[in-house]
C-alpha cells in the first residue's frame, strides 16, 4: 500500500513543483559578545519528490538549515515557504500543525524508547493526530510493512539490529504520511551494508513521491541523490554532477 498521498501529483508531463522556496534567508545567533551568521542570504528551491543531500563542514550551517526546513526555527530575515506556509510568518500553532502533519524526522541516533515495542514506538508518531485506535493500528502495521518489518512489531529495540532500529525510526517518521522526510546523518551509526539497506528504504519512499532531504558527511550517500547541495560559511552551492 502506498504511504504517500499522490492525489495532487502532477501529470508525468508537468513541470516539477517546488515544495520549498527559500528567499534571502539569513539566520544569526549571538554567542557571548559576537554575532554568528549561520546562514547568509540563502536562495533555494526544492522540488516535491526530490532526493536532496546536504554536505559541508561542521559549523557550516547544515543543522540550522535543517531546523528551518523542519519548522523548528525561524529565519532572522527572509522567507522559508513550505507549500503554502511561510515559516517565518506562521504562528506557533501553525508551525506545530506543519510539524505534526507534513514533516517527518529521522536522526543519527534512532531515538527509540527501549521499553516499547517497535509497533509502540511507531505509534508515538501518531500522537498529535487524534486518530482512533483502529486507524492507528492500521497505520502502524502499514508503516512497518513499508520498511520491511511487519514481523517485528512486537520486538523491542534491544532485540533488533542497528539497521532494523533505524527502519523503525523511519516507520515512525512516515506513519503520519508526511510530504517531506528530513534526515540528519541517518546512516551515521551504521556499517556499510546497513547503510545501503537504509538508503534502499529511503529511495523507495522517494520513488513513491516523498520529498527526501538528507544531511550527510558520507559521499557514498550523497552520490545517490538526485541533487547534491554543499553548505559552507552559511551559503549554498549546487554541486550536482
Amino acid at each position: 500500500m502506498t504511504m504517500i498521498d499522490t492525489t495532487e501529483d502532477p501529470s508525468p508531463d508537468a513541470a516539477p513543483r517546488a515544495l520549498y522556496r527559500l528567499r534571502a534567508v539569513t539566520r544569526t545567533y549571538r554567542q557571548k559578545d559576537r554575532v554568528v551568521k549561520a546562514l547568509a542570504g540563502v536562495d533555494l528551491d526544492i522540488d516535491a519528490g526530490a532526493f536532496v543531500t546536504i554536505q559541508g563542514p561542521t559549523g557550516g550551517g547544515k543543522s540550522t538549515l535543517l531546523q528551518l526546513l523542519g519548522a523548528l526555527d525561524r529565519p532572522t530575515a527572509g522567507s522559508v515557504v513550505l507549500g503554502g506556509t511561510d515559516i517565518a510568518k506562521a504562528t506557533d500553532a501553525e508551525l506545530g500543525r506543519v510539524r505534526a502533519t507534513e514533516i517527518g524526522f529521522v536522526f543519527q541516533g534512532f531515538n527509540l524508547i527501549p521499553t516499547l515495542t517497535a509497533g509502540e514506538n511507531v505509534d508515538m508518531g501518531l500522537e498529535p493526530l487524534g486518530l482512533s485506535k483502529t486507524d492507528r493500528r492500521a497505520r502502524v502495521a502499514e508503516a512497518l510493512a513499508h520498511v520491511g518489518l511487519a514481523d517485528r512489531a512486537d520486538h523491542r529495540p534491544g532485540e533488533l539490529s542497528g539497521g532494523q532500529q533505524q527502519r523503525v525510526a523511519i516507520a515512525r517518521a512516515i506513519v503520519k504520511r508526511p510530504r517531506v522526510l528530513l534526515a540528519d546523518e541517518p546512516t551515521g551509526n551504521l556499517d556499510e551494508s546497513m547503510r545501503d539497506e537504509i538508503l534502499a528504504v529511503l529511495e523507495s519512499l522517494c520513488a513513491e513521491g516523498l520529498t527526501l532531504i538528507v544531511v550527510t558527511h558520507d559521499s557514498a550517500v550523497a552520490r545517490r541523490a538526485d541533487r547534491r547541495l554543499r553548505l559552507e560559511r552559511g551559503t549554498v552551492r549546487d554541486i550536482t554532477r
